[in-house]
């Protein structure tokens, strides 16, 4: 059960699976090639698993702050992006630029380099605490381990940084003021009896419709400096919405004319229109 234990087990499969590889002529087996090749990923993969739950465990008040992750695009994280990033590392190093530009190859080669230096040391630093005391974890196991975490994080920021375009500070701020816009105007509906909580409660799908068109006449009649505030270009506003600049205008236009009773009508229509 100690995790020590399981990371050298695991890093002897790693270990093995290369060997295997090493000693293969892909080219007169390309079949078999590729199958080390997936038993590689999936077995490197475990190893990185074992090693963050080590971290967790080991340094989980150093660890290297991972806040740059809300600027990455949803489709990138997933399950795997650690495993992927050790795979992008491996293949700059080799010279391979499989993903990212040429020039932008050659300056993330040096951070690979030490990526994978690093993963090398710590690999033999766990297996030989493994071997010898597998209960604990001394200084400098745990520094080495902190060098891995901060050189992994710095790498992985780089490197997604030169595949696509991170979201800026000013995004994730305007991000984080349409989720208080979402969240005032369930709260105003609730209020106002438009939504229930039992709606909320068990996820009624309708409310992926109601509470976005809610939030377009809170975000313009009720919080108009808000996220969704016309005063500013179209520039300066989220990406969810700057491409609908001139439609808003119209809306809040026609939502102006109305009265307190036609506007609650057209609330209500909005709430069980589909």
């Amino acid at each position: 059960p100690r995790l020590l234990s399981q990371f050298f087990f695991a890093d002897e499969r790693v270990t093995q699976v290369v060997a295997e590889i090493n000693g293969l002529d892909a080219e007169l087996d390309p079949q078999q090639y590729l199958v080390l090749l997936n038993q590689l990923h999936l077995s490197q993969a475990h190893l990185l698993a074992i090693l963050e739950r080590i971290m967790e465990e080991c340094i989980p008040t150093q660890r290297h702050s991972r806040d740059y992750l809300v600027k990455f695009p949803e489709e990138l994280l997933v399950d795997n992006l650690g495993n992927h990033m050790l795979f992008a590392a491996e293949c700059l190093l080799a010279g391979t630029f499989l993903e990212v530009e040429e020039a932008d190859g050659a300056q993330l080669r040096p951070q690979a380099r030490n990526l994978l230096c690093s993963l090398e040391l710590v690999r033999t630093v766990l297996r030989e605490q493994s071997l010898s005391q597998p209960g604990c974890y001394p200084e400098p196991v745990r520094a080495v381990l902190v060098q891995f975490d901060r050189l992994f994080a710095e790498f992985e920021l780089s490197y997604v940084s030169s595949l696509v375009a991170v979201k800026s500070p000013e995004e994730i701020y305007r991000q984080q003021e349409i989720i208080v816009l979402f969240c005032e105007t369930v709260e105003r509906a609730l209020h106002l009896g438009y939504l229930t909580q039992e709606m909320i409660d068990g996820y009624e799908p309708l409310l992926m419709f109601t509470i976005p068109r809610l939030a377009i006449i809170s975000g313009l009649l009720i919080y108009p400096e808000g996220p969704l505030s016309l005063e500013q270009s179209p520039e300066q506003m989220s990406r969810v919405f700057s491409p609908f600049y001139n439609l808003l205008k119209k809306i809040r236009d026609l939502l102006r004319v109305l009265s307190a009773e036609e506007l609650c009508l057209l609330e209500r229509s909005l709430c069980t229109a589909e």
